[in-house]
């Protein structure tokens, strides 16, 4: 087995040295900067502006390895041909790249520039770019999803236009109501449109934990998580106001970046859809759109999932001193206000969303719902984590488990019950492999392994 991963090891450095060697040249006497991130098109406009603003850099993006996984982007790093800036787009993602030594502690660089994180950053998304109260990462935007709604859906169907704070009963009974079904009693419109993947933002409205506060163990087969994907399953299944994965064969879709529920929405084949202000990226290209935004149903607080990117630097790069000035750009007005102007989620500099042009952007006025956005952000919260365990493989494990619940191929509670028991495995295995985890570990516990 060692073999194996020695031999795997040497190809995927093999293939990233070929990789270098055939990138473009930069023009002339421009410094390279190379930034591996989503392949957003919102991209392309803040590399354009941080270029102009910067004449001496040329930076360009690197999507393909944003798709390969973190894992690629550090054993490039690590084999010195890697990056010059990555984004982190969980807590976990960024304790992969602080354990592996690839992200550049840059407290005090950041610092001396007059950046700072934890006085400037919303508070929902600073796991995602701070550990151990050392600063690897700046924020580059956050989200926090609320429920959009087609006014014209509403409109057709008599419908009055949700307020928060309303409950999940309420919710409900507008849902059933928002149905509409063809001729044969099949429904073409759905009341509400989800994404499975939104699985931790309903155990987290519903009180409930993926790890336990001291990371040691996965507790998502707890009762409250429980409730919550049960809840979700039912959304599908009982009351029949959000497709299956049998309704969702038959929708079409586009294809390509934003593609699936965003697209349905857009289509109008929901009159209600869980997601964030990003969707704007996508929903703006669809004409006619009357849209309103409200505040996610509670259970018993405001408890939201908060997400984002944050950008670390490469510690091997040769270039992260020059690297850092596209950190400070991200802290600076003229990249927040972009941020918020594409709609590529919210800003994380708070006081750039306390603006006119905020609330009512002039080239799309008809986007009178901003304040939504930035009051949902107020109640964000970050993920839970582990580090104890790969946050990627530890996602694969629960997704197995939780998508045989989406198919209706296996009762909540015992899908609940494999995911956690099948993570605290891997807590162990990981606990066997590193032993500077196990030391962390006893002393959290007492005790050197998962029982």
């Amino acid at each position: 087995m060692k073999s194996f991963f020695a031999i795997t090891f040497c190809v995927l450095v093999l293939l990233s040295v070929v990789a270098w060697q055939i990138k473009p040249d930069p023009p002339p006497g421009k410094i390279p900067l190379v930034w591996v991130s989503d392949d957003n098109p919102a991209r392309r406009q803040q590399i354009a502006l941080f270029n102009q603003l910067h004449p001496e850099y040329d930076l360009r993006l690197d999507p393909r390895a944003s798709t390969a996984g973190i894992e690629k982007v550090m054993l490039q790093s690590l084999a010195g041909v890697g990056p010059d800036l990555a984004d982190a787009f969980s807590p976990s993602d960024l304790d992969a790249f602080v354990r592996s030594g690839v992200a550049w502690d840059i407290t005090e660089e950041l610092a001396e520039r007059g950046v700072d994180l934890e006085g400037e950053v919303w508070p929902a998304i600073l796991p995602t770019g701070i550990r151990e109260d050392r600063v690897y990462g700046f924020p580059a935007n956050v989200a926090v999803d609320a429920i959009w709604i087609n006014k014209d859906l509403f409109d057709a169907a008599g419908e009055p236009y949700p307020e928060g704070p309303w409950t999940w009963d309420e919710f409900l009974e507008v849902a059933e109501r928002l149905n509409v079904r063809d001729a044969r009693g099949r429904i073409k419109q759905f009341g509400f449109l989800c994404d499975w993947w939104q699985w931790p933002q309903f155990i987290m409205l519903f009180g409930g934990h993926i790890y336990s506060e001291d990371g040691t163990r996965c507790v998502i087969d707890g009762p409250e998580a429980t409730e919550a994907i049960q809840f979700m399953r039912d959304l599908m299944y009982e009351h029949h106001v959000m497709p299956t994965p049998v309704d969702e064969a038959t929708m079409a879709t586009q294809g390509g970046w934003g593609s699936g529920t965003i697209t349905y929405f857009g289509a109008g084949k929901g009159a209600m859809a869980l997601g964030g202000r990003w969707w704007l990226c996508t929903l703006r290209d669809y004409e006619g759109l009357n849209l309103g935004v409200v505040e996610i149903p509670h259970v018993k607080e405001p408890r939201y999932r908060a997400y984002g990117r944050a950008t670390v630097i490469n510690r091997y790069s040769p270039r992260r001193e020059e690297a850092l000035d596209f950190l400070v750009y991200e802290a600076g007005k003229d990249y927040n206000d972009l941020i918020n102007r594409q709609a590529d989620a919210v800003a994380a500099v708070v006081r750039y969303n306390y603006t006119p042009e905020f609330l009512r952007n002039p080239e799309h006025p008809e986007e009178d719902y901003n304040e939504v956005w930035r009051d949902v952000v107020k109640y964000g919260r970050s993920d839970d984590w582990s580090s104890f365990v790969n946050g990627q493989t530890a996602m694969r494990i629960l997704n197995k488990q939780l998508d045989l619940i989406k198919s209706d191929q296996k009762p909540v509670p015992k899908a609940m019950r494999d995911a956690a028991r099948e993570v605290n495995e891997e807590i162990a295995k990981t606990l066997e492999m590193d032993p500077s985890l196990r030391i962390q570990y006893y002393r959290l516990t007492g005790r050197e392994r998962p029982e």
